[in-house]
């Protein structure tokens, strides 16, 4: 089992089927599980994977206590919808990673590609509708450079911003 130290922030995602979840991820992504806590029927109630020092929760849909008034929930029962995607960091082989993702049934939302601010990313939605996006650094660009490019404007802080 791979240690991963415990991060500062850790995300959570949330599934009708997680035991199906943890198992592509396991086959698309190369992603680890580390941490698996079930009730005795088999219900997942609780899991972690690592990959490349991340690590990632992947839970069942639930509401209640601890959380209040929230529900948690797959979006693939709110039609699709989400309200985050999942950024990933390879430090090499992205389009590599993108065929393993493609071989195991991902669906490819965004071929890789080379993007302004100097990484390569592709982004793919999994069986239940979570979007992973996947990048690579490839070149270093300044933030004047990433100005020019795109017309925005580009700050390090909330220092100046009324």
């Amino acid at each position: 089992m791979a240690e991963t130290a415990n991060p500062t922030f850790k995300p959570a995602a949330f599934y009708r089927d997680p035991l199906a979840a943890l198992k592509w991820l396991e086959a698309a992504f190369g992603f680890e599980t580390t941490t698996l806590v079930t009730d005795q029927a088999g219900k997942v109630g609780y899991s972690e994977m690592s990959f490349l020092g991340g690590v990632v929760s992947i839970n069942s849909e639930f509401s209640g206590d601890p959380i209040g008034e929230a529900r948690m929930v797959s979006p693939a029962a709110i039609e699709g919808r989400g309200t985050q995607f999942i950024r990933v960091h390879l430090p090499d082989g992205l389009d590599e990673h993108c065929e393993r993702a493609r071989a195991a049934g991902a669906r490819i939302v965004q071929e890789p590609a080379d993007q302004f601010y100097g990484e390569r990313t592709y982004r793919v939605i999994d069986p239940e509708g979570h979007v992973w996006n996947f990048a690579q650094p490839v070149a270093q660009v300044s933030i004047a450079d990433q100005e020019a490019a795109t017309g925005l404007k580009i700050r390090t802080s909330l220092e100046g911003v009324t």
